[in-house]
Protein backbone atom coordinates (compact mmCIF):
# COMPACT_ATOMS: atom_id res chain seq x y z
CA UNK A 1 0.00 0.00 0.00
CA UNK A 2 1.33 3.43 -0.87
CA UNK A 3 0.42 6.73 0.67
CA UNK A 4 2.06 9.29 -1.62
CA UNK A 5 3.93 7.30 -4.25
CA UNK A 6 3.20 4.33 -6.48
CA UNK A 7 4.08 2.95 -9.91
CA UNK A 8 1.57 5.28 -11.58
CA UNK A 9 3.16 8.54 -10.41
CA UNK A 10 4.72 10.51 -13.27
CA UNK A 11 8.02 11.85 -11.97
CA UNK A 12 10.17 14.72 -13.23
CA UNK A 13 13.68 15.45 -12.01
CA UNK A 14 14.70 19.06 -11.39
CA UNK A 15 18.42 19.06 -12.10
CA UNK A 16 18.30 15.91 -14.25
CA UNK A 17 21.48 16.83 -16.14
CA UNK A 18 23.65 17.39 -13.06
CA UNK A 19 25.83 14.74 -11.46
CA UNK A 20 23.46 13.72 -8.67
CA UNK A 21 20.38 14.09 -10.86
CA UNK A 22 21.89 11.83 -13.52
CA UNK A 23 23.05 9.18 -11.05
CA UNK A 24 19.81 9.00 -9.09
CA UNK A 25 17.56 9.17 -12.15
CA UNK A 26 19.26 5.97 -13.31
CA UNK A 27 18.71 4.32 -9.91
CA UNK A 28 15.08 5.46 -9.75
CA UNK A 29 14.42 4.03 -13.22
CA UNK A 30 16.01 0.72 -12.20
CA UNK A 31 13.66 0.69 -9.18
CA UNK A 32 10.69 0.90 -11.55
CA UNK A 33 9.91 4.59 -11.09
CA UNK A 34 7.97 6.19 -13.94
CA UNK A 35 10.39 9.05 -14.67
CA UNK A 36 8.91 11.05 -17.56
CA UNK A 37 11.47 13.85 -17.96
CA UNK A 38 13.51 16.50 -16.28
CA UNK A 39 14.05 20.22 -15.90
CA UNK A 40 17.09 22.32 -16.69
CA UNK A 41 16.38 25.68 -18.30
CA UNK A 42 19.84 25.83 -19.92
CA UNK A 43 19.45 22.41 -21.56
CA UNK A 44 15.77 22.56 -22.51
CA UNK A 45 14.94 20.77 -25.74
CA UNK A 46 17.59 18.10 -25.27
CA UNK A 47 17.20 14.55 -24.00
CA UNK A 48 19.09 12.37 -21.56
CA UNK A 49 19.63 8.66 -22.11
CA UNK A 50 19.00 6.05 -19.42
CA UNK A 51 17.99 2.41 -19.04
CA UNK A 52 14.73 1.39 -17.33
CA UNK A 53 14.02 -1.51 -14.96
CA UNK A 54 13.57 -3.95 -17.86
CA UNK A 55 16.85 -2.94 -19.48
CA UNK A 56 15.24 -0.87 -22.23
CA UNK A 57 16.89 2.33 -23.41
CA UNK A 58 14.83 5.43 -22.64
CA UNK A 59 15.28 9.01 -23.83
CA UNK A 60 13.97 11.48 -21.28
CA UNK A 61 13.10 14.99 -22.47
CA UNK A 62 14.56 18.02 -20.70
CA UNK A 63 12.18 20.95 -20.23
CA UNK A 64 12.75 24.63 -19.48
CA UNK A 65 10.43 24.69 -16.47
CA UNK A 66 8.38 22.54 -14.14
CA UNK A 67 5.20 24.04 -15.62
CA UNK A 68 6.25 22.99 -19.13
CA UNK A 69 7.16 19.50 -17.92
CA UNK A 70 3.73 19.12 -16.29
CA UNK A 71 1.98 20.39 -19.41
CA UNK A 72 3.87 18.04 -21.75
CA UNK A 73 4.03 14.90 -19.58
CA UNK A 74 1.25 15.10 -17.01
CA UNK A 75 3.84 14.87 -14.23
CA UNK A 76 2.46 14.79 -10.69
CA UNK A 77 5.71 14.40 -8.76
CA UNK A 78 9.03 16.24 -8.82
CA UNK A 79 12.32 15.53 -7.14
CA UNK A 80 14.84 18.33 -6.82
CA UNK A 81 18.55 17.58 -7.20
CA UNK A 82 19.81 21.15 -7.25
CA UNK A 83 22.60 22.84 -5.28
CA UNK A 84 21.62 24.66 -2.07
CA UNK A 85 22.08 28.09 -3.64
CA UNK A 86 19.42 27.30 -6.28
CA UNK A 87 17.06 25.19 -4.17
CA UNK A 88 14.79 28.02 -3.04
CA UNK A 89 14.10 29.01 -6.65
CA UNK A 90 13.54 25.37 -7.66
CA UNK A 91 11.07 24.84 -4.81
CA UNK A 92 9.20 28.08 -5.62
CA UNK A 93 9.05 27.07 -9.29
CA UNK A 94 7.50 23.72 -8.37
CA UNK A 95 5.00 25.39 -6.02
CA UNK A 96 4.02 27.93 -8.70
CA UNK A 97 3.46 25.05 -11.15
CA UNK A 98 1.26 23.36 -8.51
CA UNK A 99 3.03 20.01 -8.69
CA UNK A 100 1.16 17.85 -6.16
CA UNK A 101 4.27 16.19 -4.67
CA UNK A 102 7.77 17.65 -4.37
CA UNK A 103 10.72 15.80 -2.84
CA UNK A 104 13.75 17.95 -2.00
CA UNK A 105 16.89 15.90 -1.42
CA UNK A 106 19.33 18.80 -1.13
CA UNK A 107 21.11 19.31 2.17
CA UNK A 108 22.66 22.58 3.27
CA UNK A 109 19.77 24.78 2.16
CA UNK A 110 19.79 27.89 4.36
CA UNK A 111 17.09 27.70 7.03
CA UNK A 112 15.64 31.04 5.95
CA UNK A 113 15.25 29.73 2.36
CA UNK A 114 13.43 26.62 3.58
CA UNK A 115 11.21 28.68 5.88
CA UNK A 116 10.39 31.07 3.03
CA UNK A 117 9.50 28.21 0.69
CA UNK A 118 7.23 26.56 3.27
CA UNK A 119 5.49 29.88 4.00
CA UNK A 120 5.16 30.58 0.27
CA UNK A 121 3.52 27.19 -0.24
CA UNK A 122 0.99 27.94 2.51
CA UNK A 123 0.33 31.39 1.05
CA UNK A 124 -0.38 29.78 -2.34
CA UNK A 125 -2.89 27.34 -0.86
CA UNK A 126 -0.57 24.42 0.00
CA UNK A 127 -1.30 22.64 -3.28
CA UNK A 128 2.18 21.10 -3.18
CA UNK A 129 3.12 18.51 -0.55
CA UNK A 130 6.80 19.06 0.22
CA UNK A 131 8.96 16.19 1.49
CA UNK A 132 12.30 17.53 2.75
CA UNK A 133 14.60 19.27 2.34
CA UNK A 134 17.62 17.22 3.38
CA UNK A 135 15.81 13.90 3.20
CA UNK A 136 16.43 10.54 1.52
CA UNK A 137 13.14 10.75 -0.37
CA UNK A 138 10.28 8.28 -0.38
CA UNK A 139 9.91 4.72 -1.61
CA UNK A 140 7.09 2.26 -2.10
CA UNK A 141 8.95 -1.07 -2.25
CA UNK A 142 8.51 -2.92 -5.51
CA UNK A 143 6.78 0.05 -7.15
CA UNK A 144 8.63 3.35 -7.12
CA UNK A 145 11.48 5.30 -5.58
CA UNK A 146 11.76 9.07 -5.54
CA UNK A 147 14.99 9.74 -3.70
CA UNK A 148 18.34 8.28 -2.84
CA UNK A 149 17.36 5.26 -0.75
CA UNK A 150 19.00 2.13 -2.18
CA UNK A 151 16.24 0.03 -3.72
CA UNK A 152 17.93 -3.23 -2.65
CA UNK A 153 17.46 -2.53 1.08
CA UNK A 154 13.66 -2.51 0.85
CA UNK A 155 11.12 -5.12 -0.08
CA UNK A 156 7.40 -5.62 -0.40
CA UNK A 157 5.59 -7.22 2.48
CA UNK A 158 3.90 -6.62 5.81
CA UNK A 159 5.57 -4.49 8.42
Amino acid sequence: MSIFLNKDNKVIVQGITGGEGTKHTALMLKAGTNVVGGVNARKAGTTVSHVDAEGNAVELPVFASVAEAIEKTGADTSIAFVPPAFSKDAIIEAIDAEIPLLVVITEGIPVQDSAYAWAYNLEKGAKTRIIGPNCPGIITPGEALVGITPNNITGKGPI
